[in-house]
């Protein structure tokens, strides 16, 4: 007998279909045990096309979404990082520190709804195959044609969640700060940085995101010597992470009277906003100094009759954040004290996790070095990511706000050298 045949057939009920479709259901717990996913995978079925109505072809493409899923996942760790939290949980003394009983807590539900919606998908997928070959067994042709419909659905429904695998850090589903900062190269670099900014905005306006500018400073001529936008929205510092760096234009500059060539440089950070059942850096007003002056920036000619702008000085760590966007001293002082928090928090989980310096130093760390990305518009046209190879030769697209094939190279390839790592 094989994998996927059931010891005995099942009489055929006479009744509706949906009838016939419940007692269907009841007779799936009975033969289960012989199908698994990666019995499919090892049973090596084509994968055609989604428009094929071919169920072993969906199924299988399927199973490779749930292998890749659990790859993502880092299946094994996580099975048993969620038995040793477990057992934290059961401990009897645990709510003695309410604080880390709350961690615990909170880090058992997360990976423990991960763990339920891969194994509802895994079950998913096995029962509607035994309701195609139930259908078969008994000739029902609209049987057979429901539990198709509902594998294609599957199959698309897969991407989305191999997706969302790839942002499975404790930060990921966060919404962040973006900021851009000019490099060394005056207006040229400036209007770089200003052009970077309108990138991000474009792409988060293209993801649903909401954007709002929290501090932006003008150039003298053109562009903008550094901008801190927030994004909000569900994945927004997953997705963003992809973008710290520094990133580097090569050009005819239209501020050159001679049209020579310009590179020009301009550093990308983000730091996820921290949700509030998450654990912030207590931050002492002793500790704070904070510092009024008028908005405008350069320019002077819109600036504010009132010192209404406001930076805050974190005393122990030398992080600043300044705000001078909102109409109102308190508004732009609540602002600023929000990114000062966000980049505290930054600096005090990497400092305890000894994270990866890619995704949390802040503008201030990255070494014009840190190269990750080129955009060149002459002598011809390319952006390319220097840390995967991936790149496009129509950089308008980009620059309009098309990043997510680089966004996406890049978050696969860091998984897969996470796995190479292990």
């Amino acid at each position: 007998m094989g994998l996927l045949h059931f010891r005995t057939k099942p009489q055929k009920p006479h009744l509706g279909l949906a009838d016939s479709r419940i007692q269907y259901q009841k007779t799936l717990f009975h033969h289960l045990d012989g199908l698994t996913v990666e019995a499919i995978l090892a049973s090596n079925w084509t994968i055609l096309d989604e428009s094929e109505s071919d169920w072993k072809s969906h199924a299988a493409a399927i199973a490779q979404s749930i292998h890749l899923i659990k790859k993502r996942l880092k299946w094994k760790k996580l099975v048993v990082r969620l038995d040793l939290l477990s057992m934290e949980l059961n401990k009897p003394d645990l709510w003695d520190d309410p604080v880390h009983a709350g961690k615990i807590s909170r880090e058992h539900g997360s990976l423990m709804g991960k763990m339920k919606q891969v194994r509802a998908f895994e079950r998913e997928l096995l029962e509607h195959i035994d309701m195609i070959k139930l259908a078969r067994e008994e000739n029902d042709a609209d049987m057979e044609s429901e539990s198709l419909k509902a594998l294609l659905r599957m199959r698309t429904s897969s991407k989305e969640k191999e997706l969302q695998a790839m942002l499975a850090g404790e930060q990921d589903s966060c919404s962040c700060y973006i900021e851009v900062q000019a490099g060394a190269g005056g207006t040229e670099s400036m209007d770089w940085a200003a052009m970077v900014m309108q990138m991000y905005k474009m792409w988060a306006q293209r993801q649903g995101y909401k954007v709002t500018v929290v501090d932006e400073m003008p150039g003298e001529i053109a562009g903008i010597k550094r901008a801190t936008i927030k994004v909000d929205g569900e994945y927004a510092f997953g997705y963003a992470k992809a973008e710290v760096g520094v990133h580097r234009l090569v050009r005819i500059s239209p501020f050159d009277s001679n049209k020579r060539r310009h590179t020009s440089f301009a550093a990308v950070a983000v730091i996820p906003i921290m949700g509030d059942g998450s654990t912030h850096v207590q931050i002492n007003e002793s500790d704070l100094r904070i510092e009024r002056f008028r908005s405008g920036g350069a320019g002077g000619q819109h600036a504010n009759t009132t010192d209404s702008a406001v930076r805050i000085v974190h005393i122990p760590t030398g992080i600043t954040a300044t705000c001078q966007n909102e109409r109102s001293q308190h508004q732009n002082k609540a602002s600023a004290m929000a990114v000062l928090q966000s980049r505290v928090d930054q600096l005090e989980m990497a400092r305890q996790a000894q994270m990866n310096a890619q995704h949390t130093q802040s503008l201030t760390d990255i070494t014009w070095g840190s190269q990750i990305r080129s955009y060149v518009l002459h002598p011809y046209r390319m952006v390319k990511d220097l840390r995967t190879s991936y790149e496009v030769s129509d950089p308008d697209s980009v620059l309009e706000g098309d990043l997510d094939g680089f966004i996406l190279s890049y978050l696969s390839a860091s998984i897969d050298k996470d796995e190479d790592g292990q």
